[in-house]
């Protein structure tokens, strides 16, 4: 039902440069020590906000909740605390970040549980999850709609996706000798067509979603900006954007490493510049599979 084809159509010719059976173009970034310390930064910066997001969903009194790329576990152990009788079952690829999620929450271990799995072939059988969680992962990978159509197929009827899908249009910061609004119009499709991966997929996740047999589609965003996050907070993602993303941004968009460099210390000039204001739009998308298929 869930199952759609591995090329939605419409992309630009550049699409097939990148190698197609690479599922995880963006390994090496992942991998890196910058990305511990964005994940927990990025966690500090939107659980806050996403909490209300997620207890709007109808879940039973003892939820079997999944988080699909969960990285070093920042998420799975919020939901864990925040649903104390949940079982909680984090996936990802990168072991060094799952041996880390299980040595940081050991103390929610059993009911909470890591393990090494694709989100493109999730060890699950049909319905197997009240809640699938994904987030920050969807703009990272090809095919984005295959691991989405895996998520609704373990997730039981009447559960629900909670989908954190970037968008590097949504970005917004004050200009100074640089002006970021250069960089992203450069980055993101550069960077996209050079990983077969898309970075407006925020925009995206309407279509995608409702292209499958869902119910309840929703679009919120949870707003990062120097306002609602400390600033400190904000400027962490930033630089750790730059530490694990320069030398890549050099190689796949017209802006090289050092320039990449200079924009992004601008940018966290901007958020920590106490009269300065920056805005970061991250789109959270929810949706219930139709408790009928």
């Amino acid at each position: 039902m869930y199952q759609l084809g591995l090329d939605s159509g419409g992309r630009d010719s550049r699409y097939n440069m990148h190698t197609m059976t690479d599922l995880n173009p963006q390994a090496k970034q992942m991998a890196d020590e910058s990305m511990v310390r964005n994940l927990e930064a990025q966690a500090r910066a939107i659980w806050p906000q996403e909490i209300a997001l997620i207890r709007r969903y109808a879940l039973p009194a003892e939820p079997r909740i999944l988080d699909a790329g969960c990285g070093t576990g920042e998420i799975s152990s919020r939901l864990a605390e925040l649903f104390p009788k949940a079982s909680v079952l984090g996936v990802d690829i990168i072991d060094a970040h799952l041996e880390l999620a299980r040595s940081r929450y050991a103390r929610l271990a059993p009911r909470l549980r890591f393990e090494h799995q694709s989100i493109f072939e999730l060890d699950a059988q049909d319905r197997s999850f009240d809640l699938a969680v994904s987030r920050h992962v969807v703009h990272s990978i090809p095919h984005p709609e295959r691991v989405i159509a895996e998520l609704a197929r373990v997730t039981r009827r009447g559960g629900y996706l909670h989908l954190l899908a970037e968008d590097y249009g949504m970005l917004h910061f004050q200009p100074g000798v640089l002006d970021p609004r250069e960089f992203w119009h450069q980055v993101a499709p550069n960077f996209g067509a050079g990983t077969a991966t898309d970075l407006f997929i925020g925009r995206n996740m309407f279509s995608i979603l409702a292209a499958m047999n869902l119910e309840q589609i929703a679009v919120d965003y949870v707003v990062v900006d120097t306002l609602r996050v400390p600033r400190e907070t904000f400027a962490a993602i930033i630089e750790a954007w730059r530490d694990g993303y320069a030398e890549s941004i050099g190689e796949l968009t017209p802006i090289t490493r050092e320039a990449a460099v200079a924009y992004f210390d601008q940018m966290t000039a901007n958020i920590r510049d106490p009269r300065g204001y920056a805005v970061w739009m991250v789109p959270v998308i929810s949706a219930r599979v139709n408790p009928r298929d």
